[in-house]
C-alpha cells in the first residue's frame, strides 16, 4: 500500500478515534485542535508531488481490493487529481480551523461533527484520485451519505431534516444513474480503469451504448454539482452549519461533478451530444443561479445560488472547451482548449473566494444573530476587517480587478466569443445565444455581489433588530478567511506561478491527446490585453449592474410576477407528496394485519416466480428411470400421511389439530428408519414429542376455537393457494432430481470410516465434515438461550423492584 492510499484512508482511521479523543479532552480541549493535524498532514504530503506533476509525469499506485473482478484500488495523481487535492485537504484544513472557534465545544455534539466531517474529506479524496470507475462510485456515494449527515447535523431542526432529505434523494438518484452509465462504459471499454479507457478513447463513439452512457453519467455529475434544474436541493442545505457550507457547497461536493465531467472530457469530448449538453447545461444554470441570487434576503441563501451560478460558468465552460477534441490537431483546437483552461482557474479561483465568503457570513451570523439582509446594515465600522474580507470576496466573485476572480471572468469572455464563431455541431445562429447569456448572467452577478457589501455593512444600522452587542469576531476565527482572501489578492498579481505549476499540468490531464501532440501552447495570464471586446463586455456588466443595483426597489418586483407554484422546487415538494400518498395507499391496501393475508402475498409470490420462471426457461424435467422401487410399507406410510394432514386441514378441535401435526412427524421418522438413519429418526422423534408439547401447552391458555363464517372465494383462494404451492414444490423437487449435472457428494462421505475413523456417516458429517457449522448453530442456541435467560431474569427484577416500591 502507497503513502497516498493511507493519505486516502487516514480520515477513515482517524474518524474512529475522534469519539474516544472528545470523551477523553472535552470539555478542556476542543477535538478540532486534534482532527486539524489531519487534512495539514494530506495537504504536506500532496504539495510533494507539485515539481513531478508539473515537469509533465503523474503517479500511480494499485492494491488489490476484489482481483476476481479485477476491481482493484488504484489510484492516479496527475495534474487534475492534484488540484483537486490541494483543495479539499487545504481548504479542509481552514474550515477546520474556523470550526474550532465557530462550534461550540460545549453546546456541540463535537464527536458527530468532526466525524462527518473526516469521513466526507476522505470520501472525496476517494473520488478525485481513484482510476477504477467502481472504486469512484463507492467513494462517491460516501460523499452523499457524509453530506446528507452533515447537513442534517442540527437535526432537531425541521428545515436541516427537509435539506438533508432533499440533497440525499436528487444526489442518490443522480449516483445511481451515473452506476448504470459506469457499467455501460465498462462494456463498451472492457476495462474498468479510466486511463485505459481514455487511452482507448477513439473507438467509443460508434458504439451503441455510447450516447446512453454519457446521458447517465452526466446525470449523475450534474445532480452532484446542482446543475439546473438538479439544483434545487443546495439552497435548503445551507441549513447546515457554517463551516459545513464552506466546505462542501463551495469548494469540495458541488465540485465533483466538475471534476467526473473534466475527467471524461477526453471519452466524450469532441461529440455534438456532449458539447450541447454539458455547455447548454451550465450556461442555463449559470442565468438561472444570479438572477435567482439576487432575490434573496438570507445571506447564505443569496451565497447558495452564487454558488449555483459559478457552478454553471465552470461547466459550461468545460462543456465548450470540448470542441478542441472536434478539431484534434491545429490552431483551432488551442482557441477551443482556453475554456478549459479557464474552467479549471475558475474552479480553483471560486474555491477561494466563496469559502472567504461563506466564512464571513458565518461570522455575521454569529455576532449578530441573524443572516437577514432586511435586519443588517451599517456593520462596516463595527466589523471592519469582516468588511474588508467581504469586499475582497464579493469583487472576485463580480470579476473585478485587483482580484483573481477578474482574470478568470475575462477568459470566460473568451471563452464565450470563441464560441460564437464555432461553425461545428449545427450551432449556426444559435452559438450569439452563448456570449449573451453568459454577459446577462455577469451583471446580476455584479447586482448580487454588491448587495452583499453594500446591503450588509453599508448604511445605516439596526440594534433593534439585532438583540445583541455587535463587535469584531476572535482572530482565531477571522484566520482562515484571512488566508483565503489573501490568496485571492496573490493569485491576481501571480497568476502564473499557479499556471505553471497546477493549471497547466491540470488541463493537459484533461486534454491528454492534445497535450501530447504539443497543442496545448497557453498564453501567460496577465491583467490587462488593451481595448478588447472582453473589456468592453465588462465594462458594460459594472455600467448596467450599477444601474440596477442603484434602481434595484424599482424593478425588484419583477419577481413576484412568476409564480411560485410553477418552480422546480415546488414541483419536488407535490411530486415527494404524491408519491407518499400513493405508497400510503398502496401500503394500507396490503398491510391489512392479517397473518393469512401476508401468507397468501408469500405462496403467490412463490408460485409466479418459481413456476413462471421454470416454464420460461424450460425448467421441468422428469427422468425415474433412476429412482428406486416403492414397496408396501412405503406406500402404506405415504398414504398415513396424507390422511394425517388432511385430519389437519379439516379439523374442528385444535386439540386433534395438534396431534395430528405431531403423528405426521412421527410418520416422517418412520422413514428415516425405513432408510436405515437412526440417528435421524431418533432427532425427529425427540423434537416433534418436544413441538407438540409445546403447542399443548400455549393452545391451552387460548380461547376456545369458534367457527369462523368463510364465504366459497375465501376457501377457493385458499384452496388455490395451497394447491398451488404443493405442485410446485413436487415440480421442483421432481425436476431437480431429473436434472443431476454434478455426481452425488454421497459417495464421498461412505468412506467416513477411512477420511474421519468414524462408523456413523451422520455423526461423522456433523463433528468432522461439517464441524465449524455445527459448532456455529450450538453458538447461536446458546446466544438464543442466554438472551432467553436475560428477559426472564430482567422481568423477575423488574417485578420484585416494584412489589418492593409499594
Amino acid at each position: 500500500m502507497s503513502w497516498l492510499h493511507i493519505s486516502i484512508l487516514l480520515p477513515f482511521i482517524f474518524a474512529m478515534a475522534v469519539p474516544y479523543i472528545y470523551k477523553k479532552f472535552t470539555p478542556r480541549v476542543h477535538t478540532g485542535w486534534f482532527v486539524f493535524i489531519i487534512p495539514l498532514l494530506i495537504f504536506a504530503y500532496l504539495i510533494t508531488f507539485i515539481p513531478k506533476i508539473s515537469s509533465g509525469n503523474t503517479v500511480s499506485a494499485s492494491v488489490p481490493w476484489l482481483p476476481s473482478y479485477n476491481i482493484n484500488f488504484t489510484t492516479h495523481v496527475d495534474g487534475l487529481s492534484l488540484v483537486f487535492g490541494l483543495l479539499i485537504s487545504g481548504i479542509g484544513a481552514l474550515v477546520i480551523l474556523y470550526s474550532i472557534y465557530y462550534m461550540s465545544k460545549h453546546r456541540e455534539a463535537l464527536h458527530n461533527f468532526y466525524v462527518y466531517l473526516l469521513l466526507f474529506m476522505g470520501a472525496m479524496l476517494g473520488v478525485v484520485f481513484s482510476d477504477n470507475i467502481f472504486v469512484l462510485y463507492v467513494f462517491w456515494e460516501l460523499t452523499s451519505v457524509s453530506s446528507f449527515l452533515l447537513i442534517a447535523y442540527w437535526y432537531e431542526r425541521e428545515k436541516s431534516r427537509y435539506g438533508a432529505q432533499k440533497s440525499m434523494l436528487i444526489t442518490i438518484f443522480g449516483g445511481l444513474a451515473m452506476l448504470a452509465g459506469f457499467i455501460m462504459l465498462a462494456m463498451i471499454s472492457d476495462t474498468y480503469s479510466i486511463r485505459e479507457m481514455v487511452s482507448n478513447a477513439a473507438m467509443f463513439p460508434s458504439h451503441a451504448l455510447f450516447i446512453p452512457a454519457m446521458s447517465l453519467i452526466l446525470l449523475g455529475a450534474f445532480t452532484k454539482s446542482a446543475q439546473f434544474p438538479f439544483s434545487i436541493w443546495l439552497p435548503d442545505a445551507m441549513e447546515a452549519p457554517t463551516p459545513i457550507s464552506a466546505y462542501l457547497h463551495s469548494a469540495t461536493m458541488v465540485k465533483a461533478g466538475i471534476y467526473l465531467v473534466a475527467r471524461l472530457t477526453p471519452i466524450f469530448g469532441g461529440s455534438a451530444e456532449w458539447f450541447w449538453l454539458v455547455s447548454g447545461v451550465g450556461i442555463i444554470t449559470l442565468l438561472y443561479g444570479s438572477v435567482n441570487a439576487v432575490r434573496q434576503t438570507d445571506l447564505k441563501a443569496l451565497l447558495a445560488y452564487s454558488t449555483i451560478s459559478q457552478l454553471g460558468l465552470i461547466m459550461s465552460l468545460l462543456g465548450l472547451g470540448s470542441a478542441s477534441l472536434y478539431y484534434r490537431i491545429g490552431d483551432e483546437s488551442s482557441v477551443y482548449a482556453v475554456a478549459i483552461f479557464a474552467a479549471i482557474f475558475h474552479l480553483v479561483n471560486h474555491s477561494t473566494f466563496k469559502g472567504c465568503l461563506f466564512m464571513v457570513v458565518g461570522i455575521i451570523d454569529h455576532e449578530t444573530g441573524t443572516r437577514d439582509i432586511r435586519r443588517l446594515g451599517g456593520l462596516m465600522h463595527l466589523m471592519p476587517i469582516s468588511f474588508t474580507l467581504t469586499v475582497i470576496g464579493s469583487f472576485a466573485m463580480a470579476g473585478l480587478p485587483p482580484f483573481n476572480g477578474f482574470l478568470s471572468k475575462e477568459m470566460f469572455f473568451t471563452a464565450v466569443l470563441n464560441a460564437s464563431k464555432l461553425t461545428v455541431f449545427n450551432g449556426n445562429t444559435s452559438m450569439l445565444l452563448i456570449p449573451i447569456i453568459a454577459w446577462i448572467a455577469s451583471v446580476f452577478t455584479f447586482v448580487y455581489s454588491m448587495i452583499l457589501v453594500f446591503k450588509t455593512f453599508r448604511g445605516k444600522n439596526k440594534p433593534e433588530k439585532l438583540g445583541r452587542v455587535v463587535h469584531e469576531a476572535p482572530i482565531g476565527m477571522l484566520i482562515p478567511p484571512i488566508v483565503l482572501g489573501s490568496l485571492v489578492i496573490v493569485i491576481f498579481f501571480f497568476p502564473n506561478v499557479l499556471s505553471n505549476y497546477l493549471l497547466k499540468p491540470a488541463l493537459a490531464a484533461v486534454l491528454p491527446t492534445l497535450a501530447q501532440a504539443g497543442e496545448l501552447n497557453m498564453k501567460k495570464i496577465s491583467a490587462w490585453h488593451g481595448w478588447n471586446t472582453e473589456l468592453f463586455m465588462t465594462i458594460g456588466v459594472i455600467g448596467i449592474g450599477t444601474l440596477l443595483y442603484i434602481y434595484l426597489k424599482k424593478w425588484y418586483r419583477i419577481y413576484r410576477i412568476y409564480p411560485e407554484e410553477l418552480t422546480f422546487n415546488n414541483l419536488y415538494n407535490l411530486s415527494l407528496e404524491k408519491m407518499e400518498n400513493v405508497s400510503r395507499i398502496i401500503t394500507n391496501r396490503y398491510m391489512t394485519g392479517s397473518i393469512r393475508d401476508y401468507l397468501v402475498y408469500i405462496f403467490l409470490f412463490i408460485i409466479l416466480l418459481t413456476g413462471v420462471t421454470m416454464w420460461l426457461f424450460d425448467g421441468f424435467s422428469f427422468d425415474p428411470s433412476n429412482d428406486a422401487p416403492v414397496n408396501l410399507f412405503e406406500a402404506g406410510l405415504m398414504i398415513a400421511m396424507v390422511i394425517t394432514a388432511l385430519t389437519v386441514l379439516f379439523s374442528k378441535n385444535r386439540l386433534t389439530s395438534i396431534v395430528a401435526v405431531g403423528g405426521l412427524g412421527f410418520l416422517v421418522s418412520f422413514f428415516f428408519v425405513l432408510f436405515r438413519a437412526p440417528d435421524l429418526a431418533l432427532t425427529q422423534l425427540v423434537v416433534e414429542t418436544v413441538t407438540t408439547v409445546l403447542f399443548l401447552l400455549c393452545f391451552y391458555h387460548l380461547p376456545q376455537l369458534r367457527k369462523e363464517i368463510s364465504t366459497v372465494r375465501f376457501k377457493a383462494v385458499n384452496a388455490i393457494i395451497s394447491i398451488g404451492v404443493g405442485m410446485v414444490v413436487t415440480i421442483v423437487a421432481l425436476s431437480a432430481n431429473g436434472n443431476r449435472f454434478f455426481e452425488s457428494i454421497s459417495s464421498y462421505y461412505e468412506n467416513s470410516y477411512e477420511l474421519a475413523g468414524a462408523k456413523n456417516i451422520v455423526n461423522s458429517i456433523l463433528v468432522d465434515f461439517r464441524g465449524f457449522d455445527t459448532m456455529l448453530e450450538i453458538l447461536v442456541l446458546t446466544i438464543a438461550g442466554l438472551g432467553v435467560y436475560s428477559l426472564i431474569k430482567l422481568r423477575i427484577a423488574g417485578r420484585d423492584h416494584n412489589e418492593g416500591t409499594k
